[in-house]
């Protein structure tokens, strides 16, 4: 199998990050979260609105932590089929 190579930023499809729908769901609001994992409510903001360009993995474990999840429950990879 050969081996894939980036050739436009769109062809290789986006993560989603699926925090609101678990937030949402659970009638957790970004303030508690915010609070409850001593992150900055920007932060949390960005995560809720799939807004992170750098994912810190310090974050993920705490939200994972108080959301009681796994990071794969969080971020979904969509590819561009």
């Amino acid at each position: 199998m050969a081996a894939k190579s980036v050739v436009t930023v769109n062809e290789y499809g986006k993560i989603q990050l699926r925090l609101k729908e678990i937030m949402d769901k659970k009638k957790i609001t970004r303030n508690y979260l915010a609070r409850a994992t001593n992150t900055r409510f920007e932060v949390i903001n960005k995560w809720y609105n799939n807004e992170v360009e750098k994912m810190d993995l310090d974050i993920l474990a705490r939200i994972c932590y108080v959301l009681d999840c796994k990071p794969s429950s969080l971020i979904k990879y969509e590819d561009n089929k």
